[in-house]
């Protein structure tokens, strides 16, 4: 494919831009997969929901535009409603444009296509002014398209698994699977610590435990088990820092 031409992606560059989005990845591979069971349970056939993953890549436009299309919408409601839906991507294309204006037409529509909110954010934050030199211009580029690939190669990958799994999934289960799904997803966006991640134990385990308690009270509990936890960690990991 163009956006993996051999001058990027042998670019050291490349690999690092790659390997910046692999904390993410998890979490962006578990909206993918609420995408596509959300697609397949809202009505579209495997064809169309398949069809939207690669053709349209883009979760929010694509879970706003499914009911439209599923109610038999007009064509210029979707398409107004997915416009508006990804406007961001306006301000993202302007910010980028000294970072990839040199390019040819045909490439700078690739990257168009293929950014990601997480990719315009990590790019920018590696990169905040645009290079100087061709050289400089150059490991931007490839930074940023190894730095896409992954998030593109999470998503669709994601995507495909949690439309074929929606034809297995009980149809009593609605969209509330895809729903978990997605706080799945935030989930392992967020767990970036180890008292992040112990806290998100904690309050599973206190979930599970206290489930017998009505008006889903036990999520209230998991949540102040899991804050109580982690308040006291923290303020018990500077006393053993300083003692050390």
């Amino acid at each position: 494919m163009m956006f993996l031409q051999a001058r990027l992606r042998q670019h050291p560059a490349f690999m690092d831009g790659l390997r910046a989005l692999l904390p993410q990845a998890p979490g962006i591979a578990a909206w993918g997969m609420m995408t596509g069971v959300a697609m397949v349970k809202s009505g579209l056939s495997v064809f169309e929901a398949v069809a939207m993953t690669i053709f349209v890549f883009a979760g929010s436009a694509q879970l706003a535009a499914t009911p439209l299309i599923i109610a038999g919408a007009p064509i210029w409601v979707i398409l107004a409603t997915a416009f508006c839906v990804n406007l961001r991507f306006v301000v993202f294309s302007l910010h980028l444009r000294d970072y990839l204006m040199h390019l040819p037409l045909v490439q700078r529509m690739w990257h168009a296509y293929l950014t990601g909110d997480i990719t315009y954010v990590l790019f920018v934050r590696q990169y905040p002014h645009p290079g100087k030199t061709p050289a400089v211009l150059l490991e931007q580029e490839a930074w940023f398209t190894g730095n896409y690939f992954c998030n593109w190669l999470s998503w669709i990958s994601a995507s495909l698994v949690g439309i074929a799994l929606a034809n297995f999934i009980p149809t009593q289960w609605g969209l509330g699977f895809a729903g978990i799904l997605c706080l799945i997803g935030i989930q392992c966006s967020l767990a970036s610590s180890r008292l992040r991640i112990m806290a998100a134990a904690v309050a599973a385990v206190a979930a599970v435990l206290a489930f017998a308690l009505p008006l889903k009270l036990n999520i209230v509990v998991a949540i102040a088990v899991a804050v109580i936890l982690a308040l006291t960690v923290e303020k018990i990991q500077p006393r053993t820092g300083a003692a050390a």
